[in-house]
């Protein structure tokens, strides 16, 4: 790198809480705009508090509530569920150039899941399909009626049920809809809009749309981050792809600021220079947001910028947690600054406080903490609870 530009943290948190609609208080009421801003939004199927999908939105939408985001996915047909580093919802816009991750996919998911799975799956895939087109949309349930079901955990799939997940990840058939969170497919075709799954963008488009949505989304990246964004284009090709817009003149390298003091070399977009470099304000709301929040996902990098190292523990032994089972990071302003474990107990319709735990260093102030009830009074109407207990958790801090 021959440029001098560092990024100091401070304005590295302040743009990358803007690039993921964190940086002023979520009062927008566009959910399409929102979606495409972040480009997708993980599907998770934990349930302890909301799942993960609606907490994000909610997190940047504050009237978002979760019939929304199945109206565009299942009627209007504005997004489609997909598999980017997992499932996820993303807008319709992105179909056509997963086709080309479908075909990546089939060949990497076929070698995996003969290992993982029971059964040949793949001579079920022809049953599946022409149970589908002849019954219309079906679920797990639905298929492989005369074959065991697996008693081994959520990934001891009988053949018929691989095989309709096989078919998904491939694309040849699309979630449909849901009832509850089960999910509902068909044949590809009778889900996209035919002006969307006509297109065939080539793959070196393709490439390019995502390494350049990628970086959109984050900012400032590596190519290995750009690359695990979507989970789509390989290190390599995001290295060329970063090497093409150097010679260009399209990229240009900075070094970004972690929260330690350290550098690290990363690339922009060039015409992003001048704003990446103007402080942005940020709102000193507290935020209780998903262990899935885009601005998390990557834990490496979250940890890197905000000094904050996070990990789900559901799959720890209780006695082997260093704090909960389902933990939910808290924001405020530029700053992660405590953690909290919460669940809607809906049969009391009431909010549940089990665990708190502020960073070191940081003080809960009364005035600190009326804030974050605040905010989980405004939890309980997305969750649609009536009050809150264990508040004298946080006034003990």
């Amino acid at each position: 790198m021959t440029s001098p530009d560092i990024l100091p943290n401070a304005q590295v948190r302040q743009h990358f809480l803007d690039r993921h609609q964190l940086r002023k208080p979520p009062l927008g009421t566009q959910l399409d705009q929102t979606l495409t801003r972040l480009s997708f939004v993980q599907v998770d199927s934990i349930n302890t508090l909301a799942r993960a999908h609606d907490l994000i939105l909610w997190s940047r939408q504050q009237s978002y509530r979760p019939p929304a985001l199945r109206k565009m996915v299942d009627h209007s047909r504005q997004a489609f569920e997909a598999w980017t580093h997992d499932a996820s919802i993303l807008p319709m816009a992105a179909f056509p150039h997963w086709r080309h991750k479908f075909m990546r996919d089939e060949k990497q998911v076929q070698k995996r899941w003969k290992a993982w799975h029971r059964g040949d799956f793949l001579a079920q895939t022809e049953t599946v399909l022409e149970q589908i087109a002849r019954h219309g949309p079906l679920g797990s349930g639905d298929v492989g009626a005369q074959e065991q079901r697996g008693t081994g955990g959520w990934w001891d799939w009988h053949p018929s049920k691989t095989a309709l997940e096989y078919l998904w990840r491939t694309g040849r058939i699309t979630v449909s809809r849901r009832e509850g969170f089960r999910k509902l497919y068909d044949l590809t075709e009778n889900v996209i809009p035919k002006e969307i799954g006509s297109a065939q963008p080539s793959f070196d488009e393709s490439l390019d749309w995502a390494c350049t949505g990628a970086l959109r989304a984050l900012g400032f990246a590596t190519a290995k981050e750009i690359s695990d964004f979507y989970d789509f284009v390989t290190a390599s090709e995001a290295r060329a792809w970063i090497a093409r817009g150097l010679r260009s003149g399209a990229l240009r390298e900075i070094k970004t600021e972690a929260a330690n003091g350290q550098l690290r070399d990363r690339v922009i977009f060039t015409q992003d220079w001048p704003s990446l470099q103007e402080p942005l304000a940020v709102s000193n709301r507290l935020r209780i947001l998903s262990p899935f929040d885009p601005a998390l996902r990557n834990r490496a990098r979250a940890e890197e910028l905000f000094g904050f190292s996070y990990r789900i523990e559901v799959f720890v032994p209780a006695a082997r947690r260093q704090y909960g089972y389902y933990v939910f990071p808290i924001l405020e302003g530029s700053a992660l600054i405590a953690r909290i474990e919460i669940k809607a107990n809906r049969k009391k319709n009431q909010l549940e406080i089990i665990g708190f735990w502020p960073e070191a260093k940081v003080k809960f102030s009364a005035a600190r903490t009326e804030r974050l009830i605040a905010e989980l009074k405004r939890i309980c109407l997305l969750v649609e609870c009536r009050d809150i207990s264990g508040i004298e958790i946080l006034r003990r801090m």
